[in-house]
C-alpha cells in the first residue's frame, strides 16, 4: 500500500492518494480544484486513479472530486448519510452513494466508511486497511472530523449555511461520534484534512499526522466526558467563518465546476482603463512593500501564505476582478489560487507600469515610525489596530481602537472620510491591506505604522493591556 499526502499551505488543506501497488489502482480523498497535481502525482507513483471520494461537503474550498473523477475516468464515491445534505449532482454523475458500514475497494486496499456527524451532518471518515498484508486497519482518514489537537467546528451549518439552531445539534452529534471513534484501536494513524491555520477548527496542530491513541490522551476534546460540558467547550472561541464559506457549501452541494478558466490575459493601457470603470474590482497581488511605494486604487492582497485567507474575507466571488502583478507567472498563480475558493471572474491582469498609466490616480502609502505615530496620536490622530482579538489582548497602543481586519469592511462605512486615520497590525502586511481597503472606501488620508506593533514594542513605546 502507498499513501501520499498533498498539502496546500494557503488553504491549510490536506488530501490523500491511497494506492494498491500490487494492482496499480489508486483513490484520491478530498481533492481540491487543482486536479492536475493529483494526476501528476499518480503518474509519478506509477499508479492510476480509479476512484475519487471526499469526507463531506466542504466549506473552505471548491471541491475537485467531481472534476478529477471525470479527468481520470474514475468512479466517484460520495456520502449519502444525511437526507438534507445530499450531493445534488451525485446520481446524475453516476456516483456510488456511501452509507455507514460500506467499503470502497481499490485493489487490495479497503476503505471502510464510518459516519461521523458533527462537523457536518453527512461527514464520513475512512478506515484504511492494506488487505495484502493485514486484516485490521492501519489508519484513519479523518477529514474535518478529527484533527491533530482539535476537532471540526460544529457551528458552520448555522453560521455559514444559515440553518438556525444547528450548532447545538451538531455539537451533540460530534460528542457521540468521538465516543464511537475512541473505541477503535489506539494504533490507528490519524491523517486529517487540515492543519494549523484552517478556519475549520480553533486550535489545529501543525504536525501533519498523529495516532488515535495520542489524540485520546492529549486532544482536549477527548478529555471531556460529559456531553453538556463538551457542547459548551466546542462552541467557545470559534472565530467567525469567512463570508465565502456559504458560497462554497452551496457550490459543493449543487455541483462544483468541471473546469477552471485559463490564465488571465495581459491588458494593454486601453484595456486597463476599462478595468478601472465603475463596477470592476482591482486587486494588487504584488508584495506589500511594492504596493506601499506606489499603487492605483485597488485592494492590496500580497501573494503569500495568507493570500487566500484574506481573499476569502474581502473579495466578492460574484464580481469581475482584474489583477496588478509583476509578471504573467505571478498573475496566473494568483488567478489559480483564487479559483480554489470560487473566485473565477479574473478578467485580466496589468503590470504596475500599465496600471500607473491607466489609473485615475497613483499614489504612495504614507508610513510613520513609532515615534512619529506616538506624537501624532497625542495630537488626536485616530489609530486603528487591525490585529485579531488574541493579539489585542496581549497588548496594544494607548488610545488605539480595535477593529480586526476581517471586520473592517463592515465598519469602514462608519469611519470619517475626511479625518486622517492610521492603521497598524503586528508586523505590517495586514495593515497595508487595511489601508488599501480604507482608500477604496474613500478615506482621504490613510497612514500606516511602519513595522507594526512589533516595531512599536521594539522602540520601547508604551503598551496597554
Amino acid at each position: 500500500m502507498l499513501i501520499r499526502r498533498f498539502y496546500h499551505d494557503g488553504l491549510a488543506q490536506a488530501s490523500y492518494l491511497v494506492a494498491c501497488q500490487r494492482t496499480g489502482e489508486a483513490i484520491v480523498v478530498d481533492p481540491n480544484r487543482d486536479v492536475d497535481r493529483y494526476l501528476d502525482g499518480a503518474k509519478a507513483e506509477g499508479v492510476r486513479i480509479t476512484a475519487v471520494t471526499e469526507t463531506h461537503v466542504h466549506a473552505d474550498f471548491v471541491s475537485g472530486a467531481r472534476a478529477l473523477a471525470r479527468r481520470a475516468d474514475a468512479r466517484l464515491h460520495l456520502s449519502d448519510c444525511d437526507d438534507d445534505w445530499r450531493y445534488r449532482f451525485a446520481r446524475d454523475d453516476g456516483a456510488s452513494l456511501l452509507r455507514d458500514g460500506d467499503a470502497i475497494h481499490v485493489g487490495n486496499v479497503r476503505l471502510d466508511v464510518v459516519h461521523t456527524p458533527g462537523h457536518t451532518p453527512e461527514h464520513v471518515v475512512f478506515l484504511v486497511t492494506d488487505g495484502a498484508s493485514a486484516s485490521a486497519p492501519m489508519g484513519l482518514l479523518s477529514g474535518d472530523f478529527l484533527f491533530v489537537g482539535d476537532v471540526g467546528r460544529p457551528d458552520l451549518l448555522e453560521r455559514a449555511a444559515g440553518e438556525a439552531g444547528a450548532t447545538e445539534r451538531m455539537a451533540r452529534a460530534l460528542f457521540a461520534s468521538l465516543k464511537r471513534i475512541r473505541a477503535l484501536p489506539e494504533w490507528l494513524q490519524l491523517w486529517p484534512g487540515h492543519g494549523a491555520g484552517s478556519a475549520c477548527g480553533k486550535s489545529l496542530g501543525a504536525v501533519p499526522s498523529s495516532t488515535l491513541g495520542y489524540e485520546a490522551r492529549f486532544n482536549w476534546a477527548f478529555g471531556i466526558d460529559e456531553e453538556r460540558r463538551f457542547v459548551e467547550a466546542v462552541r467557545e472561541g470559534q472565530i467567525d467563518p469567512p463570508p465565502y464559506f456559504a458560497r462554497m457549501k452551496r457550490i459543493n452541494r449543487e455541483g462544483p465546476p468541471l473546469s477552471v478558466a485559463p490564465p488571465p490575459p495581459e491588458l494593454d493601457v486601453e484595456g486597463a482603463r476599462r478595468a478601472f470603470a465603475p463596477g470592476g474590482a482591482l486587486v494588487d497581488v504584488r508584495p506589500a512593500a511594492a504596493f506601499v511605494e506606489g499603487h492605483a486604487p485597488s485592494l492590496a492582497l500580497p501573494s503569500g501564505r495568507s493570500f487566500l485567507a484574506w481573499a476569502g474575507w474581502l473579495l466578492d466571488g460574484e464580481r469581475n476582478h482584474h489583477l496588478v502583478a509583476d509578471d504573467a507567472r505571478s498573475a496566473g498563480r494568483a488567478a489559480a489560487e483564487l479559483a480554489l475558493i470560487g473566485v473565477d471572474g479574473v478578467g485580466g491582469w496589468m503590470t504596475p507600469v500599465t496600471a500607473r498609466e491607466a489609473a485615475p490616480r497613483w499614489h504612495r502609502l504614507e508610513r510613520l515610525s513609532a515615534q512619529e505615530l506616538a506624537a501624532a496620536a497625542r495630537g488626536g490622530l485616530r489609530v486603528i489596530d487591525v490585529r485579531n482579538a488574541d493579539e489585542w489582548s496581549m497588548g496594544h497602543l494607548p488610545r488605539a481602537e480595535h477593529i480586526p481586519l476581517a471586520s473592517l469592511p463592515a465598519r469602514a462605512d462608519d469611519l470619517s472620510r475626511s479625518e486622517p486615520i492610521a492603521v497598524h497590525c503586528q508586523s505590517g502586511t495586514r495593515s497595508v491591506i487595511a489601508a488599501s481597503l480604507l482608500e477604496m472606501k474613500g478615506c482621504e488620508r490613510v497612514l500606516d505604522l511602519r513595522g507594526g506593533y512589533a516595531a512599536w514594542v521594539a522602540a520601547g513605546m508604551p503598551v496597554e493591556r
